[in-house]
């Protein structure tokens, strides 16, 4: 029974109020009731237009009639968000809420959106590279992330970095090497879905092999940190003296000043290798090798969690124990799944979109909350413990990364908790009964079906 007082709605009072005319629109002044984005332009077909202008745009001052009239609070909307001034319609349609946002947004929560096609790709003869870092995305102060392309046979150059370098295999085959400080040596092959993890200051190479060379993620953890920062061995032998190197290497004066090729030479084609077998011989084979495993065959494990609507894999150092400062979870959504509503306590999330689209949105404190829509090749990010949810807006399966500077993976399902604590305590914050409660699942999903 209702009394009069009490505000908890029973099961057959609910159903009741959802069979009742205007119920339509009481969910869509929730913010769940949305219009797809209407077929544009590819992202690349209009990249002439200055990246800062678009992610300005896309980040600030978009105006999209991304929703049903019923998403919007009481007003003259259709009049009161008109734009009668130009538009950039393509990047609208990739962003349906970015300006008109459902009612649930509130004020500023800073820049949660990037994506791979705004910024400067640098191409050399055998691949190119490009970044998204606190440059562009000044929010994320943790990670950094650069994609990179290497024909078969290409190499990136022997070099080593301030910073660990998490990778994974987006497309083809590599061959990668890196050097532990005492000397001993650890090379492998890596195709799709592979992970590694160079610690920082250790020497290594990725090299691109048949049939089609490569293309992989980094992710560093740091904020700032920039591919152009890298030591090259190339730029080491090229400001060292001849004199110097050929004492160093025991080589003749004349012999030492042939060594250098380029000043710089990053990435550059080269033969393909031998077999890994052969390689790892010539190096002197087990004598020499890396007591350490420095790849991880992430397609090769079972899913850490699966339902209905989708699946997570989880690495960190508890499977992959090299990962000591970046953690990583694959997620995919089935259409209309969720990745539920939670938040992480240990670290600001730094994502990767993989395929398909879906829509983020973030609540903070103060009453701060964004919704915001990502596509492939998109970079997402949410602060530290601020809650936030995805659900999978396309027809087919979207497929993101989620990544962390932290040993371990770890986050707070909403869900979770409030089957925790007693029943009274949630009928006082939520004004739902027992049996209502009940519905609610007791354990965490990381994803719900849709």
């Amino acid at each position: 029974m209702h009394r009069k007082g009490d505000n908890t709605v029973n099961e057959a009072e609910q159903s009741k109020i959802g069979n009742e005319p205007g119920a339509v629109d009481q969910v869509a002044q929730d913010g769940e009731v949305h219009k797809t984005g209407t077929e544009g332009f590819s992202r690349r077909e209009f990249l002439g237009v200055s990246s800062t202008a678009l992610a300005a745009a896309a980040l600030g001052g978009l105006t999209a009639h991304a929703q049903e009239t019923q998403d919007t609070r009481k007003a003259d909307k259709d009049h009161s968000a008109s734009d009668p001034g130009q538009e950039n319609r393509p990047l609208l349609d990739e962003n349906p809420d970015s300006n008109l946002p459902p009612p649930t947004d509130r004020g500023d929560i800073g820049p949660v959106w990037y994506s791979f096609d705004l910024v400067h790709k640098r191409v050399q003869d055998g691949g190119w590279t490009h970044q998204v870092n606190s440059s562009v995305l000044p929010s994320s102060k943790d990670l950094t992330g650069v994609n990179m392309r290497l024909t078969a046979g290409s190499f990136r150059e022997l070099h080593w970095h301030t910073a660990d370098e998490w990778a994974m295999m987006l497309y083809g085959n590599a061959r990668v090497t890196v050097m532990n400080p005492d000397g001993t040596m650890f090379i492998d092959d890596v195709s799709k879905g592979d992970l590694w993890l160079f610690p920082a200051g250790y020497p290594h190479s990725i090299q691109g092999l048949q049939p089609d060379g490569c293309q992989f993620l980094l992710v560093f953890d740091e904020g700032d940190f920039s591919e152009d920062g890298t030591f090259l061995f190339s730029e080491m032998i090229s400001h060292t003296p001849h004199k110097v190197l050929a004492t160093n290497f025991g080589l003749d004066k004349e012999i030492a000043a042939k060594l250098v090729k380029e000043e710089s030479l990053y990435i550059f084609p080269a033969d393909l290798p031998l077999s890994l077998a052969q390689d790892k011989a010539s190096i002197g084979g087990l004598r020499v090798a890396s007591p350490f495993q420095y790849t991880f065959k992430m397609f090769n494990m079972p899913p850490t969690k699966q339902t209905a609507g989708g699946e997570v894999r989880i690495v960190d150092s508890r499977n992959f124990p090299v990962t000591k400062n970046v953690a990583a979870a694959q997620v995919t959504l089935k259409p209309g799944a969720l990745r539920e509503l939670h938040w992480h306590p240990n670290a600001s999330e730094w994502q990767f979109w993989l395929a398909g689209k879906g829509r983020m949105g973030i609540i903070m404190n103060e009453g701060r909350a964004r919704t915001i829509d990502f596509n492939a090749n998109d970079v997402g990010f949410v602060p530290r413990v601020a809650a936030h949810y995805i659900q999978n807006t396309g027809d087919t399966d979207c497929t993101f990364l989620e990544m962390f500077k932290a040993d371990q993976f770890v986050d707070v399902s909403v869900n979770n908790w409030i089957r925790r604590v007693p029943p009274e305590a949630v009928t006082a914050h939520m004004n739902i009964d027992k049996g209502l409660i009940a519905k609610i699942p007791a354990e965490k999903e990381l994803i719900i079906a849709g």
